[in-house]
């Protein structure tokens, strides 16, 4: 079955960060934020936060955000909700949401709520259940849930309901698992999971695990390590991951470790990249395993960061 390679992971970030002109971060380059997201709250559940200069990182988001109060991927680009989030999260990492004028931070947010509860991206009008998640965390996290009409938002996520008891992006589009991620996890931050069928939910998400062990998105698609986080976090909110084999999931995650250079990819013998090495960790994190630190299925925060945030603990 193998271990986890801790200490490789950590390195394997903590040199994607250094590398300004790699490939990996050329390709990265207009969602760098994600990246800082995904690579910090990886080195955070794996015990290894401290390696990371934090004022630096801290600087860094400060200077990705725009005068309408929301950030964008990286220094010069537009804002974009998505982005935002990512921003609140690795501050909310650092206990430094101090230095977000919230308010502002809050109205970009709320900017983006249209008349029937949805939300756009941005400026630029996509509408999908993502961002719906995506405003409704961010402002919980900020505590300032107020800005928006809640109720409204609640009702055109219920809207995104599917007759196989998952969500789409938007109302009649197919149920696909990170989506079902997005509806289920804003339905629970705002109390509001008494509108999913959990039986025939659950039963739809664990119909996503296949042979290997691993997980899929939807019916009759490859196995990606990413669906360990968008799956399995779904059935953790829904009361329903004792559903599946979690020894297969595990092992399946483990088979896609670069054992010599760190990192973990979306299957066994693919090129790693950052974001399956965030999905690959927070996933075992979801299974309990051993030495890491457990994170919290709605927020994809560490458990302890939430704590602080809503607890002040």
């Amino acid at each position: 079955m193998g271990d986890l390679k801790f200490e490789k992971h950590a390195k394997y970030i903590l040199s994607i960060e250094k590398e300004k002109d790699g490939f990996e971060s050329v390709v990265m380059e207009h969602l760098r934020m994600n990246g800082a997201y995904w690579g910090l709250t990886t080195l955070d559940v794996l015990g290894k936060l401290g390696a990371v200069d934090q004022d630096e990182v801290v600087s860094w988001i400060m200077q990705c955000q725009h005068e309408s109060g929301g950030f964008g991927g990286n220094i010069g680009h537009d804002p974009h909700v998505l982005y935002t989030l990512s921003a609140i999260q690795v501050l909310a990492l650092f206990d430094k949401i101090d230095v977000l004028d919230v308010e502002k931070v809050a109205n970009y947010i709320a900017s983006l709520q249209n008349e029937d509860g949805s939300f756009t991206g941005d400026i630029w009008g996509e509408i999908d259940t993502r961002f719906s998640y995506i405003a409704i965390s961010s402002l919980a996290i900020l505590q300032r849930l107020d800005k928006i009409n809640v109720e409204r938002a609640v009702n055109y996520i219920v809207s995104c309901k599917n007759l196989d008891g998952g969500f789409g992006c938007t109302p009649g589009a197919e149920s696909h698992a990170g989506q079902i991620f997005c509806c289920v996890g804003a339905l629970a931050i705002t109390g509001s999971l008494h509108h999913v069928d959990k039986d025939l939910l659950g039963w739809w998400l664990c119909e996503r695990q296949v042979k290997s062990g691993g997980l899929n998105g939807r019916p009759e698609k490859l196995p990606d390590v990413c669906y360990s986080w968008w799956v399995l976090s779904s059935l953790i909110m829904i009361d329903r991951v004792h559903w599946i084999d979690k020894d297969k999931l595990i092992k399946f995650i483990l088979d896609c470790q670069d054992r010599e250079n760190g990192g973990i990819s979306d299957r066994p013998d693919d090129a790693v990249d950052i974001f399956h090495t965030y999905f690959g960790v927070a996933g075992l994190s979801l299974l309990e395993y051993p030495g890491l630190k457990a994170i919290d299925p709605a927020y994809a925060l560490p458990v302890d960061v939430v704590n602080r945030i809503f607890l002040g603990k």
